[in-house]
Order: C-alpha cells, then structure tokens, then sequence
C-alpha cells in the first residue's frame, strides 16, 4: 500500500497526532491553574475543577474533595470562561480531525496533496489558538507545536500528482467526449 505522504509528510502527520491528543487531554483535565482555599488545595479548568466549596448549614462554605464538571454551561463562572471553553473544545475537535486525516495519509494513496496539506495546516493554526498547571502548559505546548511546526511541515507533506497520470486522465476523459461527439456525427 502506498502513502499519499512524503516522509516529511509522514513527520507531520505523527506530530498532527500528538499535538492533538496533547491539546485534547489538557482540555479535559482540570489541571490549569492552582491554588488553595479553606486552607485545601483548588485547581480547575475551563469546564473541571478539583477541591471547591459549596454552601453547608447555616451559609458555612464547605470543601468538597473530589474532581468534577460544572452542572451546566451556565454554571461556568463567566461568559469569557464559557467561551473560553467553547472555542478551546472547537479548536481540539479540529486538531483531531486534521490529525485523522494526516494518519489516513499515510496509509491511502492520492488522499492528501500538496494543496490539500496546506490547507490542513491551515485548520491546524487556527485549531491550535486559545488556552498554568502542567495541563495549561501541554495544551500551549500542543497549540505552539501545531500552530509553527505543524503547520510548515503540512506544506511539505502531499506528494504532487504524477503529470503522466495526470495527462492520461484528461486523455482519457477527452476521448470519451470525441468518441461521443463521432458517433453523434455519423450518418
């Protein structure tokens, strides 16, 4: 079987994977930013959050001590934070769509082409922006790495059509529309 990719190609797509379970793992994890309250140490992230309080008997705040989502959308604390978490979760749904397609590559023959790699890398600068735990710095890690690397190595990942093959096509097709053309033209 042979691969639509070039061995830069091949790198590319192998990056295109990481950086986007990289980014998609930290999206997930509510590991971004620390700290402490009620003496209890807090992390959270745009939709998770680890240790946080809740109200008790009597307007007393209590720590819950486990990780969890926020009930709702709406419960996210702010409209930034909201849409922080929106465009970070469309920005990781295409990393990983521009990702599977890049492995695709390597296994079918004429999928991506030059222009075509180019234009995944394309999606892959925009997919890689947005987003201070060790989550925060994998998804800017994989961000980073998606937005420069990524995107440069797609410009070098599709192999060009073979101009032979691509000359028989159009004779081919051509042909097709003369045959039809004489026959409509016999008596």
């Amino acid at each position: 079987m042979r691969s639509s990719l070039t061995l830069v190609g091949t790198l590319w797509a192998f990056l295109s994977l990481v950086t986007a379970v990289a980014s998609s793992t930290s999206y997930f994890l509510p590991y971004w930013l620390f700290g402490s309250q009620l003496g209890k140490p807090v992390s959270f992230s745009t939709f998770r959050r680890c240790n946080y309080p809740v109200r008790g008997e009597g307007q007393s705040l209590i720590m819950v001590e486990e990780c969890g989502r926020y009930a709702s959308f709406s419960a996210i604390p702010s409209l930034a934070w909201q849409m922080c978490t929106v465009v970070t979760g469309a920005g990781c749904a295409l990393l990983l769509l521009v990702a599977l397609a890049a492995v695709l590559g390597c296994c079918m023959e004429e999928l991506i082409s030059r222009m075509m790699g180019r234009c995944m890398g394309a999606a892959q600068f925009v997919g890689g922006t947005c987003r201070l735990g060790w989550a925060y710095y994998c998804a800017g890690g994989g961000a980073a790495a998606a937005m420069l690397i990524c995107t440069w190595l797609s410009c070098f990942a599709g192999r060009n059509p073979k101009p032979v093959m691509l000359v028989e096509s159009i004779m081919r097709n051509t042909n097709s529309y003369t045959m039809e053309l004489d026959h409509c033209l016999k008596p």
